[in-house]
């Protein structure tokens, strides 16, 4: 807190800005975002909404902020609050100033535009797509809607403002109500981070101005029904809504190209009549495709999407456009025998293997994050993810749907979206279900056209009353809803959906790899809807961003100590006693912070790992697993719970070891039945696999060795290899070395486990729904007396087209005195310099034995212009820098 003490957070004027107007030079059928506000609190700014949307009125001491800015993401574009991601300083902003709270009354939010002249013979519209938690419209000194009328964080309002609009310059202001996630249905954070102090109030998701002539057609909509299993044709249906704007009665001729197919409808439209205008095989039998390009989930089959174009004409002008893209696909789902959730893929049943999305914690709309964050999941081998409320826009969806990742979405808990739940907790009002069926309208809309989406969980720790589920319900068939709705993401049901098949056991704290194949709470068995062993580590770096001096030492020295990073304050997770208790345990007390993060990362690397590839283990066993969500994928913040990867997209162990588990050809260990699994999640059936298995002491010596050739393996399946026998002689610490290799010798997976002769056993009388209690603890500690490793490292660069790729061969040489335990390699733009990130490695945190050697290559959107610099560190290697060996870019 103290880095904020000369912040003037009682005082919130800034500097006059640059604010530049929106333009609107396109006629019907075109549509632009607002790109800036100005925003003030309406403490200083205390005019009507009259005044403040009036031409001359001086917005000179408001903040300029981005078109979809909350009020707090506004004020740290501004400056207000310098970093609020280091140590506690996001508490100052919490703090009253001298007039109270910032955030508990209205902000206004000042914009203009300008229409080219013609806004007289085309009407204009205002699309607001979603406000936390409500706002008065005003437009040029016009009251548009009361904030009753436009609440929510997900309805997406539309309103005919061609009466209030003139070419030139326009004034549109919004009084936005203070948001409360207790009692508003907008967006709450539970225990993933502190609370925003603004509770994420403002336009979340932008504001449109969108032309029309006199017929509008919104809401482009195709389904396509896959015939099974040959998908040798595909049955399109396309749908739009249009409607008559006018007094006035027209007709409409509406056209469109769907994957080639030219259709054409015309229509009798009476003043402010709505006509759904559809079109099937039946009516166009060019609909019924041969041969269509079928979209598959990422590791199953290519993601080729289609794409359809509309248009609405009046008296030969062209009135509206509208557009939509899809892809072709089968999704259902059914029970399994003990009443899980399966999914099947055109016609071929799927383990989901996914992880929970977070946005940025105030909401902050960044593209190229969004982007890279996808290209971790790709990277990752993960095909879904799950997004509990904090549902993102359609540029989150097409990247899905470009990558072939699954999308299960679903609203959120714990606050008044589940307000019905708690004991003694609020029922909803009318006005409740009028936004509650309004959320789930826009939401449809906006997913229905998505390949990337396979089903919408209407509850989620808590299935909703029967009241609220035939609100939903109604609303998604209303909407064609064709894809599964699931009641909760716990094991609950509603008489509209029936059973879930999900489970919400736990655990969300630490347990040991092996929890994994249990046969209760959060085992490998059913859907795992949220599951994890809670805290994930950042590197060294990153802590040192995140963390002061203070919060460091405690990190390492005091289990005990409450951490602002790790959870919400009043939080059980907000200490990670029990992660620092194993880990102590397993690898021996912590002799330093770095010591304590190279501990941290190879713990997170082990436990991760064995969460996915017990799932992988039993996804064809007779009490199958269907489905695990790791909880979480990312942060909202920089935070020591729950991610893959951390706030500042720097991959470690928790990513790596997640990476391992999910290869699309897999070899592995099962900590329960010492079985060698092979698994392969694509569906080509892979013939004439090789594989070694390896036992090692703690010196490196071999002490069981198998070779195995002609192997087979069915695709989208998972099988038994061979069962490791007792041993005797084994060191205290041992290793598990397996490999997979082609018929031809060519490498497919390599694998490395470090294991105890003492194993892990828990308390599973003493559960709760968060862990398992550890009753003795696998000894990892002979790990700390590996004698120093000799790695030696090679590192060359080329470009390729917008990419650098970087190549690094490690070699651990003959002469070496040990394994090179657990090795990881960054790169830096320049010796001393920063990381770069985002990056996409082909393997890290790799261990060697002596003679060994291993290529790796890094995939960085970004050049150095700088010489960079490979950094190489492990267990018990020491640190090196090596500079990378750069070909000579082509322009």
């Amino acid at each position: 807190m103290a880095a904020l003490a000369a912040l003037a957070v009682t005082s919130l004027a800034c500097a006059e800005s640059a604010f530049t107007p929106t333009r609107m030079d396109g006629g019907a059928g075109s549509a632009i975002a607002i790109a800036h506000w100005q925003i003030q609190s309406s403490a200083k700014a205390q005019q009507s909404g009259a005044e403040v949307s009036s031409a001359g009125f001086s917005a000179r001491d408001w903040y300029t902020v981005s078109g979809r800015a909350t009020v707090m993401a506004g004020l740290l574009e501004n400056g207000q609050y310098g970093d609020v991601f280091y140590g506690d300083n996001l508490r100052a902003v919490e703090e009253p100033d001298s007039s109270g709270n910032l955030f508990v009354i209205p902000w206004w939010y000042r914009t203009e535009f300008a229409l080219i002249k013609g806004a007289r013979e085309t009407r204009t519209l205002l699309r607001i797509n979603g406000i936390i938690s409500s706002a008065d419209v005003w437009l040029n000194g016009h009251l548009v809607a009361e904030q009753a009328t436009v609440a929510g964080a997900y309805p997406v309002h539309e309103f005919d403002v061609t009466r209030w609009v003139h070419a030139g310059s326009n004034t549109l202001a919004l009084r936005v109500r203070p948001a409360d996630p207790r009692t508003s249905l907008s967006i709450g954070w539970v225990d993933w981070n502190p609370t925003p102090p603004d509770n994420n109030m403002g336009p979340w998701r932008g504001v449109d101005i969108v032309r029309t002539g006199p017929v509008q057609i919104r809401f482009p909509q195709v389904t396509s029904t896959l015939s099974l299993p040959d998908l040798a044709h595909a049955a399109l249906a396309v749908k739009v809504q249009a409607r008559n704007l006018d007094k006035s009665t027209h007709d409409a001729t509406i056209t469109g190209v769907v994957a080639g197919v030219l259709l054409r409808r015309t229509i009798h439209l009476a003043p402010g009549e709505t006509q759904t205008v559809s079109f099937s095989p039946k009516s166009d039998p060019s609909l019924d495709l041969n041969h269509p390009q079928v979209w598959w989930p990422v590791g199953m089959g290519a993601h080729p999407l289609y794409s359809l174009q509309m248009e609405a004409a009046v008296d030969d002008a062209i009135s509206d456009r509208a557009s939509a893209t899809f892809g072709i696909r089968s999704v259902s789902s059914h029970l399994t025998q003990q009443g899980y959730q399966q999914f099947v893929i055109n016609g071929k049943p799927v383990l989901i293997r996914g992880a929970g999305w977070a946005p940025d914690i105030f909401l902050r709309d960044d593209p190229k994050r969004m982007e890279a964050e996808f290209s971790y999941i790709v990277n990752l081998g993960l095909n879904n993810i799950r997004s509990e409320g904090k549902l993102e826009d359609a540029r989150f969806y097409d990247l899905a749907d470009r990558d072939g990742i699954m999308i299960l979405a679903g609203w959120e808990c714990c606050d008044k979206w589940e307000s019905w739940a708690k004991t003694g907790g609020e029922p909803w009002d009318a006005s409740d279900e009028k936004v509650a069926a309004a959320s789930m309208a826009s939401e449809a809309r906006l997913l229905r056209n998505h390949p990337s989406v396979i089903g919408f969980l209407i509850g989620s720790d808590n299935a909703p009353p029967a009241g609220i589920a035939k609100i939903y319900l109604n609303t998604l068939r209303a909407e064609d809803w064709s894809l599964p709705i699931i009641a909760a993401a716990s094991d609950q049901a509603t008489a509209e959906t029936g059973p879930s098949g999900m489970k919400m056991a736990g655990p969300y704290d630490w347990v040991p790899p092996a929890y994994w194949y249990a046969d209760q709470l959060g085992g490998a068995f059913g859907f795992d809807s949220e599951v994890s062993a809670g805290a994930s580590i950042p590197p060294l770096d990153d802590l040192i961003r995140m963390l002061s001096p203070q919060e460091l030492e405690a990190l390492w020295k005091f289990p005990q100590a409450r951490q602002f990073h790790a959870s919400a304050a009043w939080s059980i997770f907000a200490t990670i006693e029990p992660f620092d208790t194993a880990l102590s345990k397993r690898y021996g007390s912590p002799k330093s912070l770095a010591d304590y993060v190279a501990k941290s990362q190879l713990e997170n690397y082990d436990n991760v790992r064995a969460q996915f590839e017990a799932h992988n283990a039993r996804m064809d066993a007779v009490r199958p697993s269907t489905g695990v969500i790791y909880w979480m994928l990312n942060n909202a913040w920089p935070s020591l719970h729950w991610h893959l990867y951390d706030y500042f997209l720097n991959p470690a162990g928790a990513y790596f070891g997640a990476k391992k588990a999910n290869e699309p050809v897999h070899i592995q260990y099962s900590y329960d039945t010492r079985e060698i699994m092979l698994v392969n999640h694509t569906l080509d059936g892979e013939h004439a696999l090789q594989a070694i298995i390896r036992v090692r002491s703690l010196d490196g010596g071999v002490s069981y060795e198998r070779r195995l050739q002609n192997i087979d393996l069915a695709g989208n399946a998972a099988r038994a290899l061979a069962t490791l026998p007792a041993l005797a002689g084994l060191s205290r610490a041992y290793f598990i070395e397996l490999e997979l290799a082609s018929a031809n010798g060519q490498p497919i997976s390599r694998n490395v486990y470090w294991l105890s002769t003492q194993t892990d056993e828990l308390d599973w009388a003493h559960s709760n729904w968060y862990l398992t209690p550890v009753t003795r603890y696998a000894d990892l500690t002979p790990l700390q007396s590996l004698p120093t490793a000799t790695s030696e490292v090679r590192a060359t660069m080329r470009h390729e087209g917008a990419e650098d790729i970087t190549t690094v061969t490690l070699t651990v040489p003959p002469s070496s005195r040990a394994v090179a335990l657990f090795q990881h390699v960054s790169i830096k733009r320049s010796e001393g310099g920063e990381l770069m990130l985002p990056i996409l490695w082909s393997d890290n945190d790799v261990t060697l034995w002596p003679g060994e050697s291993l290529t790796l290559t890094a995939h960085s959107a970004t050049p150095s212009a700088a010489t960079p610099v490979v950094e190489v560190s492990g267990w018990n290697v020491p640190t090196r820098s090596v500079p990378v060996a750069v070909a000579s870019r082509t322009p």
